[in-house]
């Protein structure tokens, strides 16, 4: 048994100091001191917060989830556990199915192999498939040769892997294969999609309850048109995902998504292998992009994705609305846990969910991380 003391506890409604977290795989109680047969963790005047979730990273230091290697998802699990996510979905690009066949088929040894001791990273909760049932008007960085209409009975065989799948709601077939993928029990984002309003909204009451990088490759609110975005913003179905890289969108605009989305602001990196890389060109899946700080664009301008890291968003998020750490971190660490079902073992330090723990300073710099209480990082002082 272990017993963190000396730090404020980031709760799902609100922080706490002066009580002692105990916990071995589990979190087992807040208490009052720690007991006299515990491992003694001194958080030091810091925060000790619930561990990230992000529901939407494709890679990082040259490693690709959409490269389907067994190695390279033990790699970033490794070192996404050093920014404080201690669990994660690997997102795939939209690539033809075979090749997502394979990429669905390491993932879901990653997820068998994740719950081992023996992992020592951020576990991995299964796959969002990112397409390929997206619209070319709104493809962004996707491969528009490897889109594909709507089709469930491609989803079947990977029904205990794909946690969450990405689709424009408005394609022949989306309706359908929207409900068969909720029957499966698959989230279904709506995004890369140029839906109207209506085309949205049929979505989201056909089981739609995500929307993937909310503003970034889907159909802009309008006052006559409000489209994807405002679908998303206004029905309160729907979690929607935000890049808090401040590139992909306006930091005037986190405070308004705060309080139009209270409880169901999803942060994520949407990060690619090529972030963490040097500033230049780099090679990704056969194209090139170019990193030049936190931004990552193909040759012609397109974004690429991001180079963000999910404690960064935090960081980020909480500089540009001044909102407590503790509503924050629900952002990156409850939020996305509900939105992908997940809630009942992950997202909160609520005794009995995994020991998904995290030891931060006060600006949220990550110290120590815990994947079901197993310590997976440690910041040497």
């Amino acid at each position: 048994m272990k017993c963190i003391i000396n730090g404020t506890l980031l709760l799902k409604d609100g922080q706490l100091t002066g009580k002692a977290l105990l916990f071995d795989d589990k979190i087992r109680a807040l208490t009052d001191d720690a007991p006299p047969d515990a491992e003694v963790i001194d958080a030091a005047g810091g925060c000790v917060s619930p561990g990230l979730i992000d529901v939407h990273c494709h890679g990082f230091m040259g490693w690709d989830a959409s490269h389907g290697s067994l190695d390279e998802l033990r790699r970033m699990s490794r070192r996404a556990a050093q920014t404080g996510v201690t669990a994660w979905l690997p997102t795939t690009m939209t690539l033809d199915w075979p090749v997502l066949e394979r990429c669905f088929a390491a993932i879901r040894r990653a997820q068998a192999d994740s719950l081992s001791p023996d992992w020592r990273g951020a576990q991995v909760l299964g796959a969002h498939a990112e397409g390929p049932f997206i619209s070319p008007k709104r493809k962004g960085a996707q491969a528009e040769s490897a889109i594909h209409r709507p089709d469930a009975t491609l989803l079947r065989p990977w029904a205990d892997v794909i946690r969450l799948l990405t689709l424009a709601p408005e394609l022949d077939g989306a309706i359908e294969c929207i409900r068969a993928a909720r029957a499966m029990g698959i989230a279904v984002s709506m995004g890369h999609t140029d839906a109207t309003w209506d085309e949205a909204m049929a979505g989201i009451e056909a089981g739609v309850t995500h929307a993937t990088h909310t503003f970034n490759a889907m159909s802009p609110l309008n006052h006559r048109e409000p489209g994807a975005v405002g679908a998303a913003l206004d029905d309160d179905r729907v979690y929607c995902e935000l890049i808090c890289d401040t590139f992909h969108v306006h930091p005037a605009l986190f405070n308004l998504m705060a309080r139009q989305k209270p409880g169901r602001l999803v942060l994520i990196t949407d990060s690619i292998a090529s972030a963490g890389l040097p500033d230049g060109p780099h090679d990704q899946m056969g194209a090139t992009v170019i990193v030049d700080g936190i931004r990552c664009r193909f040759p012609d301008g397109t974004i690429a994705g991001s180079a963000l890291t999910l404690d960064r968003a935090v960081r980020n998020f909480r500089k540009y609305t001044h909102l407590p750490l503790w509503q924050v971190v629900h952002m990156a660490s409850l939020a996305p846990a509900e939105s992908i079902g997940v809630d009942a073992c992950k997202g909160s330090l609520d005794p009995g969910k995994d020991a998904d723990i995290l030891i931060t300073d006060p600006d949220f710099n990550i110290r120590t991380t815990f994947v079901r209480g197993v310590r997976a990082y440690f910041a040497l002082p």
